[in-house]
């Protein structure tokens, strides 16, 4: 059955990855986005309107909508879209985020984990309360159109090509920078990593849409470790570099920043406190449609896309070369 679906974005990484497969699909879909990010996939209406202004929903309100789509973390942006849309739309998909959950130190978590206290000031958040947000935008979209017309897709890590974070493709960027026998300090080995890649991710929001699939889900990939990971990226990379493993306790001492931003270690996040942050539950998804690629083709598409940026650029995430030689130095 084809559907009419839109997609609140579409000219970004995410939301244009499901523009681009709904599309695939056969579906009718619309973008309503800005614009500043590209253009929208070819086979997709675009309605240009910016959701901050007054108005910017004139063009796609009034119109019925198998399912919308909606990214955002901002709840009054939220809260403006269902405004507008909701008494015309069958059922809503929000792409939220595994950061709603209090708990991030409980391995193997599902669903039902606490969540933080929604965001409840007027106006824009800032990415301090991330999680807080997410949680409101949850709560607008399950007032606006009840439990049963909405899924709550709580994203974990989004990987693969396009990724412009570097949380992921530090590590087989990394990789291919370095020749064989270079040392390369990675965090401890063992260390549970759990990402999806963004392909998988659209495909399965898609599927969302067309099934009507309700309720909240953790839209996480397979638990995995930080070994594999870099097993698998140095397969893609076809290089031999020296693994130089450091400790959490180590790593923290010399001041190395964990997760994300300048100087820091991806996908690294201390234990135990962090120790349910990448070993969730993802059974709710896979029972409703999720389909996993292997963790190879996810680097692959990582790998090719750190090529084509270019390996030796300024990074949003990861250790500087001098930097890491001084941490090296100090093993």
């Amino acid at each position: 059955m084809t559907i009419d679906l839109l997609v609140l974005g579409g000219t970004a990484w995410l939301g244009a990855a499901v523009a681009r497969a709904a599309a695939h699909r056969g579906h009718r879909v619309t973008c309503l986005a800005r614009g500043e990010s590209g253009d929208p996939p070819a086979q997709a209406a675009w309605v240009r309107a910016d959701r901050s202004r007054p108005g910017a929903y004139d063009e796609v309100a009034g119109r019925h909508w198998d399912a919308v789509v909606d990214v955002s973390w901002q709840p009054e942006m939220v809260a403006s879209a269902l405004s507008r849309l909701a008494a015309t739309t069958d059922h809503w998909v929000y792409v939220s985020s595994s950061s709603v959950y209090a708990d991030d130190a409980t391995p193997d978590a599902a669903e039902d984990a606490p969540l933080n206290a929604a965001h409840d000031r007027p106006g824009p958040v800032d990415r301090s309360s991330y999680g807080p947000a997410k949680v409101a935008c949850e709560q607008r979209c399950v007032e606006a159109m009840g439990r049963e017309h909405v899924l709550l897709a709580r994203a974990g890590l989004i990987v693969g090509h396009g990724d412009r974070s570097d949380r992921f493709g530090y590590w087989p960027g990394r990789l291919d920078r370095a020749g064989d026998g270079e040392p390369v300090l990675v965090p401890p080995l063992e260390a549970p990593v759990q990402v999806i890649d963004v392909e998988d991710l659209a495909g399965w929001l898609v599927t969302c849409c067309e099934r009507r699939a309700a309720g909240p889900m953790n839209a996480v990939g397979a638990v995995t470790t930080l070994g594999e990971v870099l097993t698998a990226c140095r397969a893609a990379t076809g290089g031999s570099p020296r693994l130089v493993e450091a400790g959490d306790e180590w790593l923290l001492a010399h001041g190395v920043e964990p997760w994300s931003g300048p100087e820091s270690l991806p996908l690294w996040v201390p234990r135990p406190e962090y120790a349910g942050h990448m070993t969730r539950r993802n059974a709710a998804a896979v029972a409703a449609g999720l389909r996993l690629r292997p963790l190879a083709r996810t680097v692959e598409g990582a790998l090719a896309w750190e090529r084509s940026l270019g390996l030796a650029r300024a990074r949003a995430a990861g250790l500087s070369p001098a930097r890491e030689a001084a941490l090296l130095a100090a093993r």
